[in-house]
């Protein structure tokens, strides 16, 4: 038995997970489970990076209790773009900021105004988000951050915190590749794009591949959790690009979807998709595991659902998963849509409101039902999986006859039928954990014990159940897209 240690970060909680590999397949077994809530203080919203790392070093040392010697690596993966400063003694200069923490407001169209966004974008292959490094990076020296004139390195969250585990500043790629300041072409630092911002140079600093072997634990966190001299691996860093790692397409003509709080579609590339039609459709690239390129959409995903649960816990009624599933397919459907990616619904807090004001606002039938509101939501976000569907049909010229979706977003089964149905193709559903068994396959392949990715998907395939999705009522969801398309046409004139 070899045990891979996948510490996984999410925006709203991380977990240490063992995936242990016998017999010729791997299970995986959760270690540790911790709240990631993000604190705001008077200077902005924080991630609360010491504490996520106390936890870490807590879930290493039940892990060692549990697994011992068995344990051959571990790697780190969390969120994009956000990312801590470091001093020229290797010190953290603060907390990092959230992405949605509201200095971005404003600052991408004064970035526009040093580099047009169709040159930044044939410069990274990004498109501009308020949630970029480069937004927050520009705000900071905007506002005079003591911290930026003091910075010596920029690491971003999941290599800080594997420098803080075995001692190496290093930043892999996949992860650098989110923050609209990398080439995916030259694989390199987008070096005009910096220089065009005026941010330093010098915080630019070593560029890794995932599956890079940074170093054994530090000294200090061996005595904290009881490990020996475990590697840790720059696996995927990003938690999409460990995702899609996971998912196992098999085949040219598939595109990948990773479902979760937001939702990545996409596909798998040896080479970016550049150019007027891919800047016109918003297209970001985003480098992969195994020398590839995941041209992806970003779209807001269960976000919503998420908020709406929240909130009606606030007023007093706490609802699982499956009961607001539930509700959303008892209620009327194709009723009203809305855009999941408009502004509107960006921030946290009071999301069924926001979604009855949209509604009202496009002249739309307004909803007065739990149901309704998450019926509106679950089709709304199934719609605008197909159209950026149909955005990478007509970008890559393929005929795509599969989507493959991994995440715990697919547990939302509601949603799965109702994207296979939207889009018109089928789709495969697993695995769940898809972010961990990315993780854990690329740290197999830098201790060689499986030779490649196509290796590791063949093994995620043997290892997992996966649910299947046909489309059901097409002609509906015909009509109910042509519905849609008018909405969003009628909501941005």
């Amino acid at each position: 038995m070899n045990v891979f240690l996948s510490i996984d970060l999410g925006a709203g909680s991380g977990r240490v997970i063992a995936g242990i590999h016998r017999d010729g397949k791997i299970s995986l077994e959760e270690v540790h489970r911790f709240d990631n809530p993000g604190t705001d203080l008077p200077g902005g919203s924080y991630w609360n990076i010491i504490g996520l790392f106390r936890d870490i070093q807590t879930g290493l040392h039940l892990a060692a209790e549990k697994y011992g010697d068995a344990i051959v690596s571990m790697a780190v993966d969390t969120w994009g773009c956000d990312f801590g400063l470091l001093d020229q003694h290797g010190r953290l200069l603060g907390m990092p900021h959230q992405y949605r923490d509201p200095r971005h407001e404003g600052i991408p169209e004064k970035m526009h105004c040093l580099m047009s966004e169709a040159e930044i974008h044939r410069h990274t292959g990004i498109a501009t988000n308020f949630y970029n490094t480069s937004v927050h990076l520009l705000a900071e020296k905007r506002n005079e951050s003591p911290a930026l004139a003091a910075a010596s390195t920029l690491l971003f969250v999941p290599d800080l915190l594997s420098y803080w585990l075995c001692g190496r500043k290093a930043v892999e790629r996949t992860v650098a590749s989110t923050s609209q300041l990398l080439n995916p072409s030259t694989r390199d630092w987008a070096w005009e794009v910096i220089d065009a911002l005026g941010l330093p140079r010098n915080i630019f600093g070593e560029l890794v591949d995932p599956g890079t072997v940074l170093g054994p634990l530090r000294d200090e966190v061996r005595k904290q959790t009881g490990l020996g001299e475990i590697p840790v691996i720059a696996s995927a860093s990003h938690d999409t690009a460990s995702a899609v790692a996971g998912i196992p397409m098999t085949g040219p003509n598939q595109l990948w979807l990773s479902s979760g709080t937001w939702s990545i579609m996409g596909l798998e590339t040896p080479d970016p998709i550049l150019g007027d039609e891919a800047f016109d459709a918003r297209c970001c690239n985003e480098l992969g595991a195994n020398q590839t390129v995941r041209a992806l959409r970003n779209i807001s995903g269960l976000w919503i659902i998420q908020e709406c649960k929240r909130q009606w816990a606030l007023d007093g009624e706490d609802l699982s998963y499956a009961e607001l599933a539930d509700l959303a397919m008892e209620a009327p459907a194709h009723t009203a849509f809305i855009d999941p990616d408009d502004a509107v619904f960006a921030a946290p807090g009071g999301m069924p409101e926001k979604i009855r004001d949209y509604c009202a606002r496009t002249g739309q039938l307004v909803p007065d039902t739990k149901g309704a509101i998450l019926r509106i939501a679950t089709e709304s976000l199934a719609l605008k999986y197909s159209v950026v569907f149909d955005g990478f049909t007509s970008l890559s010229g393929k005929s795509f006859d599969r989507l493959h979706a991994g995440g715990g977003g697919i547990q939302n089964q509601f949603l799965a039928q109702a994207t296979a149905s939207a889009l018109g193709i089928d789709v495969t559903a697993g695995p769940i954990e898809a972010t961990s068994c990315g993780n854990i396959i690329v740290q197999m392949i830098a201790t060689k014990h499986i030779p490649d990715l196509a290796a590791g998907r063949q093994l995620i395939r043997d290892s997992f159940e996966f649910q299947q999705y046909s489309p059901q009522d097409r002609s509906s969801w015909v009509a109910a897209r042509e519905r849609y398309d008018a909405v969003l046409k009628g909501a941005t004139s």
